[in-house]
């Protein structure tokens, strides 16, 4: 039996939970310490919550021993992403309990995790998790010379399909027109998209829905990014029918030459290879001759590698701003 007492954070917790990141973590972290962070990623931007986005193990006193904080991608909970997990290092074990213990304290039938450290994957396996690296495309616009990315290899694949892109100026827009199911894995609901896209703190997106005659079975978010006097389109969420995404190779092709953006990219998990290229984008694989910056603010000029884990990876599909990732580098 085991030492410690787990339960889920309560809003009067999180004066507690500020001090045990910020003692353990080994600096400030920003989700936890700039106010509308926390309020939107671990309250779901309520004001009176009936309890924090944070699983608690405890030491018998009451102290802190563990936190594990999570984000859910629908209103159901069903699917949660894993954002912050911390231990004390006195609390040996804690972590991995608290781990293990998450879907009986959330009641989530999937857990996942976007941009984990390679190293803690077999802490992931042990647990009966799926790591993974993520795959990063890329379709680049036909230049002499690019500002940004380094290319050796400027191939440059076929893009086709009938689909058009229409810009949602708004969430209503969106709401008219798109229904996103629950076929998904996770699943990510119309609460979970006006919140991600359309009212997230400090950063805006352009989201796009993908229309084949009047269906809209699609939905594109990107962000446009202005860097060395240049521009790069990211492809950061696809939600609805991916199978689909050849059919709207030429309109991404045309919204990346409307932009006059060097190149449009895309880091994702569970899309196949042979798609994305049949929608006209390469993959950057490790070791290749091209260099496809992410760290754009300030640029960085080199290949970042992203790794992830799921519990469930049947029909799942990660993107980059899935989690409590694709957001400003702020520090504290």
């Amino acid at each position: 039996m085991s030492e410690y007492v787990f339960r889920l954070a309560l809003p009067e917790d999180k004066a507690d939970i500020l001090t045990f990141m910020n003692t353990h973590w080994g600096s400030r972290h920003p989700l936890v310490n700039l106010p509308d962070y926390f309020s939107y990623y671990y309250q779901n931007g309520e004001e009176h919550p009936a309890h924090l986005n944070f699983a608690l193990c405890l030491f018998p006193s009451g102290e802190i021993a563990a936190l594990c904080g999570f984000i859910p991608s629908s209103r159901s909970g069903s699917d949660l992403w894993i954002s912050i997990w911390c231990a004390d290092k006195r609390a040996k074990g804690s972590g991995l309990e608290l781990m293990s213990k998450m879907p009986q304290l959330t009641g989530a039938s999937r857990l996942s995790c976007n941009n984990i450290r390679p190293n803690t994957i077999p802490f992931y396996e042990f647990l009966g998790y799926t790591g993974a690296r993520m795959n990063h495309f890329y379709r680049l616009a036909p230049r002499d010379t690019y500002k940004v990315a380094r290319i050796q290899d400027a191939t440059i694949l076929p893009a086709g399909g009938e689909g058009v892109l229409r810009h949602f100026e708004d969430f209503d827009a969106l709401r008219a027109a798109f229904h996103p199911g629950e076929a998904g894995h996770p699943v990510k609901d119309l609460w979970y998209l006006e919140r991600r896209y359309f009212h997230y703190p400090r950063q805006q997106y352009l989201v796009y829905g993908g229309f084949l005659g009047e269906d809209c079975p699609l939905l594109f978010c990107l962000r446009r990014v202005e860097v060395e006097g240049s521009l790069v389109l990211r492809l950061v969420d696809v939600v609805g029918d991916h199978r689909l995404l050849p059919c709207f190779g030429a309109a991404l092709d045309r919204l990346l030459g409307e932009m006059q953006a060097e190149y449009i990219d895309c880091y994702c998990w569970g899309v196949p290879a042979q798609t994305m290229a049949e929608t006209g984008f390469c993959e950057r694989l490790e070791g290749g001759p091209n260099i496809i910056p992410h760290y754009l603010t300030p640029p960085l000029f080199e290949n970042v590698e992203y790794y992830l884990f799921t519990s469930d990876p049947n029909e799942f599909t990660m993107f980059r701003a899935d989690g409590d990732q694709d957001r400003p580098n702020i520090s504290c």
